[in-house]
C-alpha cells in the first residue's frame, strides 16, 4: 500500500469545502456497483466524488479515493491495488479519479467488477470515455452520469448564496412571466447573467478572476495534449491543428463555419476535419448542431459548429485579443443551457434552434419574429438577452439557465 496515496486520500477529504455542491450530487448514489462520472475538465467531477465520501462514507472508513494518474500505477496495476484495498483495508467503496489516464482502464475496470461482487466502484474521467462505444462490454455494467459546467442557476446559488431550484422546459415555456416575477427580486440579476456568460461555466472561475483565462488555456492544453493525445494516436502537429480549430471557431460566427473552410484553414482534407471535430466534441471542447430530421437525416453534417460553452468562447477571444461576437455568445448560452439539461436540440429551417417542434430565435431586446415568419404562432418563441420579463412568446435568455 502506498502511504502517499493513503495520506492524500485523508488530506483531500478532510480539507474539502462542502458548503455547496453541483446538481448531479443530488442524483448520485451507489445503487450500481459500477458508476462513471464523465465530463469536460474543470467542471467539478473530483469535488463531487470527495464531497460524497466526506458526507456519507468517511466516518465508516470503508471508502477510498485515489487518482489513476499517480506514478504509483507505473509499477502496480489497478486490479492489484484494489485487491489490496479490499482484502487488507476493508475498503468496500473505491473512487477512482482520472481513470482515462490509466492505459488499460476499461479491461481492468471489467476485471475489478467481475472479481469483487461486493465492491462498489465509482470512476471519473474525460468526456472522451464513452463506454457505449468502449471495449470490454462495460456499457451494460456501468451507469454513466454526465456532468456539464455550471448552469446560470448554479452560478447564482454559488455566487450570491441563493437557493433557486431547477425548472422544466414545459414550465418555462408556459409560465416564464410568473417565473420572472420571482427571479426579478434578485438584485442586479442581468449583471450576474453578463458575468456568467463571460466566466461562469467553470466552477474554478468562481475564484481568482484575474488569472481565470490562463487557467482556461491550461484546460484547453491539457484536454488536447493529454486527454486526446492519450486516447487517439495523433502526432504533435495534428494535436496543434485541434487548437487551431478552437481558435478558428472563436473568431468566426457558427453560421459561417463548415468543414470546408476549416479544412482550407488547416490545409487538410474534409475527412480529417470531421475526425478532429468528433474528438473535440467528445472531450467537451466543441458542440455541433445538426439539422432537424428523422432517421438517417440525423447522420448528416452539422449545420453549425460552436465552441462548447460561452466562457470558453469569451476566454479564447480574450487570449486571441479578438472581438467577441455577441450573437454567437447568445446562441451558445442558450445551447449550453438546454444541452446541459439533456434536452435534444436541432437546427431548423427557420430560426436558430428547434426543441420538440418549438422553434427559437435568439437575439437582443430589438429582435423581431421576422426569421420565424410562417411558423405556427404557438410553436415559435423569441429568446431575448438583456430583458427581465417577456411576453407570451418572448422569453428572457437567462431563464433557460434554470433548466438544470
Amino acid at each position: 500500500m502506498s502511504d502517499y496515496l493513503w495520506k492524500t486520500h485523508h488530506r483531500l477529504v478532510q480539507e474539502l469545502d462542502i458548503t455547496s455542491h453541483r446538481f448531479l450530487y443530488d442524483e448520485f448514489n451507489l445503487k450500481n456497483r459500477l458508476t462513471g462520472i464523465i465530463g469536460p475538465r474543470g467542471v467539478g467531477k473530483t469535488t463531487l466524488l470527495l464531497q460524497y465520501i466526506k458526507n456519507n462514507l468517511y466516518e465508516s472508513g470503508t471508502a477510498f479515493y485515489f487518482s489513476a494518474d499517480s506514478t504509483y500505477f507505473n509499477e502496480t496495476s489497478l486490479l492489484e491495488f484494489v485487491d489490496e484495498l479490499y482484502l487488507q483495508k476493508g475498503i468496500r467503496q473505491v473512487f477512482i479519479d482520472e481513470i482515462h489516464k490509466y492505459a488499460n482502464w476499461s479491461q481492468e475496470l471489467k476485471n475489478i467488477y467481475d472479481s469483487f461482487p461486493k465492491l462498489h466502484v465509482v470512476f471519473s474521467g474525460s468526456s472522451s470515455i464513452d463506454l457505449v462505444h468502449g471495449s470490454h462490454d462495460l456499457s451494460r455494467r456501468a451507469k454513466l452520469m454526465h456532468l456539464p459546467g455550471l448552469s446560470f442557476r448554479e452560478y447564482l446559488n454559488l455566487s450570491i448564496d441563493t437557493n433557486f431550484e431547477p425548472i422544466s422546459l414545459d414550465t418555462l415555456l408556459s409560465d416564464h412571466i410568473g417565473l420572472s416575477r420571482t427571479l426579478n427580486k434578485t438584485d442586479n440579476l442581468l449583471m450576474h447573467f453578463e458575468n456568467y456568460k463571460q466566466f461562469g461555466y467553470y466552477p474554478f472561475m468562481m475564484g481568482d478572476q484575474d488569472s481565470l483565462y490562463n487557467h482556461l488555456n491550461i484546460i484547453v492544453d491539457k484536454t488536447i495534449f493529454e486527454d486526446i493525445a492519450g486516447f487517439y494516436p495523433l502526432k504533435t502537429a495534428n494535436l496543434n491543428n485541434l487548437k487551431r480549430i478552437l481558435n478558428f471557431l472563436a473568431s468566426i460566427p457558427p453560421g459561417k463555419v463548415n468543414t470546408s473552410n476549416i479544412a482550407r484553414h488547416l490545409s487538410v482534407d474534409f475527412k480529417t476535419v470531421e475526425n478532429y471535430l468528433e474528438m473535440l466534441s467528445r472531450t467537451g471542447m466543441v458542440k455541433m448542431l445538426y439539422p432537424v430530421g428523422h432517421g438517417n437525416q440525423l447522420l448528416s453534417k452539422p449545420s453549425k459548429i460552436y465552441l462548447d460553452n460561452a466562457s470558453l468562447l469569451a476566454g479564447l477571444n480574450t487570449l486571441l485579443s479578438s472581438e467577441l461576437d455577441i450573437g454567437t455568445q447568445r446562441e451558445l448560452t442558450f445551447l449550453q443551457s438546454v444541452s446541459g439539461a439533456k434536452i435534444p436540440v436541432f437546427h431548423p429551417q427557420k430560426g436558430d434552434f428547434t426543441i420538440h417542434e418549438n422553434n427559437f430565435e435568439i437575439g437582443g431586446k430589438n429582435k423581431t419574429m421576422q426569421q420565424l415568419k410562417g411558423i405556427d404562432p404557438d410553436k415559435r418563441f423569441l429568446v431575448k438577452d438583456n430583458m427581465l420579463t417577456g411576453t407570451k412568446h418572448e422569453i428572457p435568455l437567462h431563464l433557460f439557465g434554470f433548466l438544470y
